[in-house]
């Protein structure tokens, strides 16, 4: 891809979050949320296989009928209110019909089909792109609006999600889906707490990227695009190796780890709102996440091929890549420590 083009997409991909976060007014939330789109589509289909091409006509339909739908709720709303401020959304109609927008941009069940087969379509750093950033503008319209939402639509979708996105990675071997159906999963979490609690949605958010995005430079740093292929890939660089099966069982939400953190936050929310066998119920549902974490894991670290491949050991990598995975692992798995300097902030 032609570098200034690249430039171009991903400085309209910070303008476009920037615009929507930090708005006040549904119009040009919109704005922002359009370029975003716009802004990716090029990267996505980058590769010009047909596959990638495939991928980026599903994400732009998709995200065109949720930009729709977001405009059509907030001029319902701005009818009947005369409020276009983001906060005022207060009509029954525009707080179903922003949900399902927002939804659909998220992934959200029942409007995930799309998100798979877009990761799968796309190389892993813009899949990454998609399971992350472009994540954040839709959340931070949620978090503005959710005192206006409705509680048991928001648990009912919330819990059919982390179901889902447990079930559905079971017999997947791809490692981009098997990523795609855990960002579902994890979408699920910050749902069910958005209303009783939106910071906690936020922090449960970040501590999500943290998680994945060594997870997704890892994989590309090692090339690996399919569970057949990464019982061979730990000959490559077989420290950053080792370290992705504590990242993994990190997203999976293990005690030692970062991403026990937040699941424990928001189950203990739950309970403080009276939602225990809600919280019952979600807990429960992400031990189909832990199963395919784990075979992930085990292919990854434990499986030793019967035919080992003679080839030098790939120790030197980009110094900057090396130290941007670095980091990012050290905070994937140790910042539970950190939780009491969390909990004064929040």
């Amino acid at each position: 891809m032609n570098p200034q083009a690249k430039l171009l997409s991903i400085t309209s991909l910070f303008l476009g979050s920037t615009i929507t976060i930090t708005s006040n007014h549904w119009i040009m939330a919109w704005t922002g949320l359009e370029i975003n789109t716009l802004a990716i589509l090029p990267l996505i289909s980058k590769s010009h296989h047909p596959r990638a091409i495939e991928a980026a006509t599903k994400y732009f339909l998709v995200q065109a009928a949720a930009s729709a739908l977001l405009l059509f709720s907030s001029m319902t709303n701005a009818w009947y209110t005369g409020q276009w401020d983001i906060t005022q959304l207060t009509h029954p109609t525009s707080c179903l019909l922003l949900t399902t927008a927002i939804s659909i941009k998220l992934g959200l069940v029942p409007f995930h089909f799309w998100f798979p087969e877009v990761l799968q379509g796309t190389s892993l750093t813009t899949g990454l792109l998609l399971a992350t950033a472009l994540k954040f503008p839709p959340i931070t319209l949620l978090l503005l609006t959710s005192s206006s939402l409705n509680p048991t639509l928001l648990t009912i979708m919330a819990v059919a999600s982390t179901a889902l996105g447990g079930w559905a990675g079971l017999n997947q071997t791809q490692t981009r889906k098997i990523l795609a159906f855990s960002s579902i999963s994890h979408l699920g979490w910050m749902a069910i707490i958005l209303v009783y609690n939106p910071k906690l949605t936020l922090i449960t958010f970040y501590l999500y990227c943290l998680m994945t995005i060594p997870i997704f430079l890892t994989l590309d740093t090692i090339k690996t695009l399919k569970l057949t292929t990464m019982s061979t890939a730990w000959t490559k660089i077989p420290p950053l190796t080792a370290t992705l099966m504590l990242m993994l069982l990190s997203l999976a939400g293990l005690p030692p780890l970062t991403g026990f953190l937040p699941k424990w936050l928001i189950i203990q929310e739950l309970t403080k709102q009276e939602m225990t066998p809600t919280a019952t119920i979600i807990a429960l549902l992400s031990l189909l996440g832990l199963f395919f974490y784990l075979r992930l894991a085990y292919c990854a670290t434990i499986t030793l091929p019967p035919n080992s491949i003679n080839h030098m050991k790939q120790w030197q990598t980009n110094k900057s890549t090396k130290m941007f995975i670095t980091t990012f692992i050290t905070l994937s798995i140790m910042l539970l420590p950190l939780s009491p300097m969390i909990f004064t902030t929040s």
